[in-house]
């Protein structure tokens, strides 16, 4: 019995060190990958900065010889900026890690340095619609501080409070000095949606989960990581306290006195510029030329243009999707789905192109929501996604989205798939159309009387250069956006698409009777003001100038 029960006894605790020493084995595995997995990263965080710094003077270029295309240089220069600055977050978090970041510090105004480099970030503030509060007092103190770790450690701050911010939103910024003035004490607080109470531990964690906060907002997991690093390698403390829901304040004490500070990393030689506090704030300049007003396009309402609404988080890809596709569409914009759905709510859409991924509401629920509703059903929709499993299309294609388009993506091909949804979904109807006409008389449904009615209407004013859509909406006993939406999901026309297709057609019919029409006559027959304007409109609906089809026929 004693024999069994100490095999059993030693059995077990055999299992338990061979369990503890798989642990064991597995961590070190882990470890020793992670640690070639980051000395992989370094490399090819080194290897990009080449490619990077072509394509900035490749840009750089472009501006001086094609000097007109202002706002989309901006935004090549932002973005090529802010991938410079993530590689550099990267090889900065690297040498954390491995114990190579080395702290210089150098004496100067230290509470105007904080101040100068705050300011330079405003443009970010401003480009999200938050209110920037800079508060310092004392206005000036003299001190000792490594000038590119503090304003890493600001920018990194700063931009996180400003990306879980809500506009309008208010971003603070609090610089105080200690009792005893032999430390600066830095603030950052804003009113957004907050840290839940469960994750707040995690924070400052290397590659912890970038969307803690609810927004699903992504991130690299390295920011708020290598901020505590640079507080540690300052000498200093860094905490954080949230609300979920309402606030999170960050608290930076930094030493200031040159005791504090080893030999080695005081710099006697090199006191605190402070012309220079934006060094490692590289992507400001291009924000600040971003939100210049006169560099914002001046996309205007077209009424010949079909409308589309654009839904994208990433102000950037939605800034620069509006300024490329309003040369052919009405645009209209959303940062999120529920905006989206007011949009929607309120103004007449043909098609719309959303990001899957949205904060809260996400795109594909965003395209559940409008095909289950009878008034938005007809809406054609666009999902954009960074996911490229199949899996992942055919969620989006089984919850009624038309199209899936992975990112990254050609606008080109964008507006391409736009123009071919629309025009099939008018090609359909018109055949419908024709089949329902070639059929024995019945009894018209009240949609098809509605639509009689519109086209008799609109050939009652064929000649009439001025029967708009008001004119039209008014004859019809309709408000214009009625008379828009009636139209757009019976037909897929807008109003004056749908006049002008009417009046393309009597043009031909015309033509077809009577050849010996001149183009200029029969522009002003079918109510065209400009016979150019009016031989463009019918090359594109028939692919043959008028005075070719007038040519042909007179012939035969």
């Amino acid at each position: 019995m004693m024999t069994a029960l100490m095999i059993i006894v030693f059995t077990l605790m055999g299992l338990a060190l061979l369990f503890v020493a798989r642990k064991f084995y597995q961590k070190s595995i882990r470890t020793l990958n992670r640690l070639q997995m980051d000395h992989v990263y370094t490399n090819i965080a080194h290897e990009l900065l080449t490619p990077l710094t072509v394509i900035a003077a490749s840009v750089e270029q472009l501006r001086k010889k094609e000097p007109d295309h202002i706002m989309d240089y901006a935004l090549m220069e932002l973005n090529v900026e802010r991938m410079t600055r993530l590689i550099q977050q990267i090889l900065e978090a690297s040498k954390s890690q491995a114990g190579e970041l080395r702290l210089k510090v150098a004496q100067g105004d230290i509470i105007e340095f904080i101040r100068q480099t705050a300011l330079c970030i405003e443009p970010l503030m401003h480009k999200k619609g938050l209110l920037f509060i800079i508060q310092c007092e004392p206005k000036s103190m003299m001190g000792w501080i490594d000038t590119d770790k503090v304003d890493k450690i600001i920018y990194n701050l700063l931009s996180n409070a400003a990306k879980y911010t809500r506009t309008p939103g208010e971003v603070r910024l609090e610089v105080n000095m200690s009792k005893d003035y032999d430390q600066v004490i830095i603030k950052v607080i804003d009113n957004g949606i907050g840290i839940p109470a469960d994750r707040l531990k995690g924070i400052f964690r290397r590659y912890y989960d970038g969307d803690y906060r609810w927004l699903k907002e992504h991130g690299t997991g390295l920011g708020l990581a290598l901020t505590r690093d640079l507080v540690v390698l300052h000498h200093g403390t860094i905490s954080c306290e949230s609300i979920k829901g309402k606030s999170t304040t960050f608290t930076v004490t930094l030493p200031i006195r040159k005791e504090a500070y080893d030999v080695s990393q005081i710099d006697e030689e090199h006191p605190i510029d402070l012309s220079k506090p934006q060094h490692a704030i590289i992507d400001v300049e291009a924000v600040n030329r971003l939100v210049k007003p006169e560099l914002m396009s001046e996309c205007r309402e077209v009424e010949d243009q079909y409308r589309i609404l654009l839904v994208e988080d990433n102000e950037d890809l939605l800034l620069l999707m509006a300024s490329l596709l309003c040369k052919n569409f009405n645009v209209l914009t959303a940062r999120n789905a529920q905006a989206a759905l007011d949009i929607i709510n309120q103004h007449a859409v043909d098609l719309i192109v959303s990001d899957v991924a949205l904060p809260g509401m996400d795109g594909n629920e965003l395209t559940k929501t409008i095909k289950s509703s009878p008034e938005w059903s007809h809406l054609p929709i666009i999902l954009l996604s960074a996911k490229t499993d199949e899996e992942e299309r055919k969620a989006s294609l089984l919850v009624g989205a038309d199209d899936y388009i992975t990112k990254p993506f050609r606008l080109g091909d964008l507006e391409v798939r736009i123009t071919n949804i629309i025009e099939n979904r008018i090609r359909i109807v018109g055949e419908r159309a024709s089949l329902n006409a070639e059929k024995e008389p019945r009894k018209l449904t009240p949609d098809e009387e509605f639509l009689q009615r519109a086209r008799d209407c609109v050939k009652k004013h064929m000649d009439d250069s001025e029967f708009d859509r008001d004119s039209f909406a008014s004859e019809m006993g309709a408000s214009a956006s009625t008379l828009y939406n009636k139209l757009r999901a019976l037909t897929g026309m807008n109003v004056s698409i749908f006049i002008r297709d009417i009046r393309m057609k009597e043009a031909k019919r015309l033509v077809e009777t009577q050849p010996d029409l001149r183009v200029s006559d029969l522009a002003y027959m079918v109510g065209f003001k400009d016979p150019k304007y009016f031989a463009t409109c019918f090359k594109k609906e028939f692919g043959i100038q008028p005075s070719e089809l007038i040519a042909t026929m007179q012939k035969t």
